[in-house]
């Protein structure tokens, strides 16, 4: 695997936002919700724990590590 480059600058809200929707839409998360304090609050299952996350940087860290378990784990097509 390639190492991707530093950010040059941090994580958006709205960066952050658009990853939460977009997990939520593939059914990788149950819910998350975006708080007027900029924390977020995820859900992974309907009975799950409600899960903060304090800053953008901490849900595309959890959009990441969803996608590496999910590449990780799909048998390998090519």
């Amino acid at each position: 695997m390639i190492p991707h480059p530093p950010r040059s600058s941090e994580p958006t809200s709205a960066e952050a936002s658009a990853w939460a929707d977009v997990l939520v839409r593939r059914r990788l998360l149950r819910a998350a919700v975006r708080m007027p304090n900029g924390q977020s609050l995820v859900q992974d299952h309907p009975d799950g724990p409600v899960r903060p996350l304090l800053a953008p940087a901490d849900v595309l860290a959890l959009a990441a590590t969803i996608q590496h378990h999910t590449r990780s784990t799909r048998p390998e097509t090519r």
